[in-house]
């Protein structure tokens, strides 16, 4: 599904030349639920923003559903965005003026396609995320844990090639967390949705089926989920410290 080979990004400060991205390969495969993880400053953000299409990269290829995004015009970057990526943001962005139920229709609205198949999709989502009971309300009478679960709702009506989460548990305290990975494990099973999460929970990535750890711009190492989500959970915790610990 998800395809990055040999991905170089480079930022320019003044004369000044920094390598942020330094020849990033993996891929991530149709239903699957992968988070990066690393400290501050090695890419990870830079690396989401790549695939995004926000920002352009020096070198490499990222292919998405089998489009390849190197050499498409700034349209047809953002037709692609907008109809093929969901996204997942920390800070939630719902609109305060919209009913969750037109908040998860959004990506449709702007489109004019709210069509009663796309309606039913709705209903279905809140359902499974168990908001359904919250589709009449505003963002402001509501938890952060559900607004959350209501953006990722959002991110699947337009039945998306991948969901993009940029740190989706960065505002949550451990119960609406918890949820929040949960309702992305129920699109994962029963959407067949594919989902990269950038992350600095452990918690968070230890739900996923496999982690990429990325240091100074480059993939360190990938871990793979084989056994419970604690035995996994320890195991991310102890590569992260002999990460910290090697000398860069």
């Amino acid at each position: 599904m998800l395809y990055v080979k040999n991905l170089h990004k480079t930022y320019s400060v003044g004369k000044n030349k920094y390598q942020v991205l330094n020849g990033i390969d993996f891929h991530v495969a149709q239903g699957e639920f992968v988070a990066v993880m690393g400290p501050s400053g090695s890419g990870k953000t830079t690396l989401l923003n790549c695939i995004s299409c926000y920002i352009p990269f020096d070198k490499g290829a990222i292919t998405i559903g089998g489009t390849n995004l190197a050499g498409q015009t700034e349209n047809a970057l953002a037709h692609f965005r907008n109809t093929k990526i969901g996204f997942v943001f920390q800070d939630f962005m719902l609109l305060d003026g919209l009913t969750i139920q037109e908040n998860i229709l959004v990506p449709r609205i702007i489109q004019d396609k709210v069509t009663p198949e796309a309606q039913q999709l709705a209903q279905k989502l809140t359902s499974l995320f168990g908001i359904a009971h919250i589709c009449n309300k505003y963002p402001a009478e509501i938890s952060g844990g559900e607004k959350q679960r209501a953006a990722v709702a959002r991110s699947l009506i337009n039945n998306p090639l991948i969901i993009l989460a940029d740190e989706p548990t960065g505002n949550l305290d451990s119960k609406s967390s918890r949820a929040v990975i949960e309702a992305f494990g129920e699109a994962k099973s029963e959407m067949d949705a594919t989902i990269f999460m950038v992350t600095h929970d452990s918690f968070a990535a230890s739900f996923c089926d496999r982690v990429i750890l990325l240091k100074d711009g480059s993939v360190y190492r990938q871990l793979e989920h084989t056994g419970s989500r604690s035995v996994f959970q320890d195991e991310l915790l102890g590569a992260i410290k002999e990460m910290n610990a090697e000398v860069s």
